[in-house]
């Protein structure tokens, strides 16, 4: 399977932000919205069960990338830069509630550059950002020869890391679909240049895993300084792929720092 850079995905029958969100119709009495981030090489079915633990006021809306899960037949990007882009453009049309992002791994860099953008172009802010297992951005902790590596060294990788069934593993016909979306996504990370610019105003909340030696807890207190909105800091059990296992605990987290009455909005 190859892999092209694209600006944005190619366009299609429905409207931009049902191709990242599933097609799925909004509901139109949440108070917020959570657009979820999946990690490297990880899709939208990562927060498949998350609504059935939300809180009742916030609803989960988890974002397919181009290249992963129901989309693995489009080209994945292999920029963040295009990638925020195609984001900003296309979910803006979303925006006119309250919403919040959140992101695990690679997906807390995406939330964190889409809340950037954003914010560039005059669209809403979110109501807060939820950052999981991800370094603060000046940080270069990535394995950044992945996206160069055979497939038996990303196969090592993925063992070594967890957070993937042995029996996908196993399955080399599956994994030889998964490899090149996984080695895009590394692509990904290894070209991102952190650009300073002033820090958002917007709440973080930080969550890292004790045992994780990816993204260890001590790469974390730098998120304070990206924000004048506060950072709420927080370590749960686990390693890398905690949030596979603390769902509670992360809506613990959303419910403290998403009111359950909202701001009045219409629309």
């Amino acid at each position: 399977m190859t892999t092209r850079t694209h600006d944005r995905p190619p366009a299609g029958p429905e409207s931009p932000a049902r191709r990242w969100l599933g097609g799925r119709t909004p509901d139109p009495e949440a108070a917020f919205r959570l657009y979820c981030f999946p990690c490297a090489g990880g899709s939208a079915a990562m927060y498949r069960r998350w609504q059935e633990r939300a809180p009742a006021h916030v609803e989960v809306r988890p974002v397919e990338l181009p290249g992963h899960g129901r989309r693995l037949g489009e080209a994945p990007f292999l920029g963040l830069p295009p990638l925020v882009r195609a984001l900003t453009e296309d979910l803006a049309d979303e925006l006119h509630r309250p919403f919040a992002l959140f992101g695990h791994s690679m997906g807390g860099l995406i939330a964190f550059e889409l809340a950037r953008a954003l914010r560039e172009r005059g669209l809403p802010q979110p109501a807060h950002l939820f950052i999981a297992a991800t370094a603060s951005p000046e940080r270069k902790v990535t394995r950044t020869t992945l996206h160069a590596a055979s497939d038996e060294e990303v196969l090592d990788v993925l063992r070594a890391m967890g957070g993937t069934p042995r029996e996908l593993l196993d399955d080399r016909e599956l994994m030889a679909l998964a490899i090149p979306t996984f080695r895009a996504d590394y692509a990904l990370l290894h070209t991102y240049e952190y650009r300073e610019k002033p820090p958002l105003g917007v709440p973080f909340t930080v969550l890292g895993g004790a045992a994780d030696t990816i993204t260890p807890p001590t790469s974390l207190p730098g998120w304070r300084r990206h924000t004048t909105g506060g950072t709420d800091l927080r370590t749960l059990p686990g390693g890398h792929f905690f949030v596979q296992d603390t769902v509670p605990e992360i809506m613990a987290a959303v419910r403290a720092a998403l009111p359950v009455h909202g701001p009045s909005v219409t629309g």
